[in-house]
């Protein structure tokens, strides 16, 4: 998510379980304190431009890029508000977009049901997106 608002170069973007804001990152998921306590010098609420200049959402402005947000709805790391941010931030500045919300997954795509879908999701964006060559 990083990536897409510094540059256009790509045909399409595949993010999977994003920090998309580091505020809500610091103050909602299950490392909160080793994000406001070992990655950013102070909480956010004492600076909080530097959480903001450090999150993907600053940049979604900027994106063009048609991209699938994959995240699992029970993950506690990174949690589905923070791609729900940015999927809504994306529909809003007409980027095609898609969520993927994968039921009862964590984090680390646990069953190997979630990471096919994951997978097959990821193939299908590119497969939609790519100049193939007939």
């Amino acid at each position: 998510s990083w990536a897409i608002g510094k540059t256009n170069r790509f045909a399409a973007a595949s993010v999977k379980r994003p920090v998309i804001n580091w505020t809500s990152e610091a103050l909602t998921s299950d490392i909160g304190a080793v994000v406001s306590s070992y990655w950013f010098e102070k909480r956010p609420w004492e600076e909080p431009e530097k959480y903001w200049a450090r999150s993907p959402l600053s940049l979604v402005g900027k994106v063009r890029t048609p991209t699938i947000i994959i995240t699992g709805e029970s993950d506690y790391r990174t949690p589905m508000s923070d791609s729900e941010q940015y999927f809504q931030a994306l529909q809003l500045q007409g980027v095609e977009s898609a969520l993927v919300r994968l039921p009862e997954a964590g984090h680390g795509f646990g069953r190997p049901s979630q990471w096919l879908a994951a997978i097959m999701s990821t193939i299908g964006w590119y497969d939609s997106h790519s100049n193939k060559a007939e």
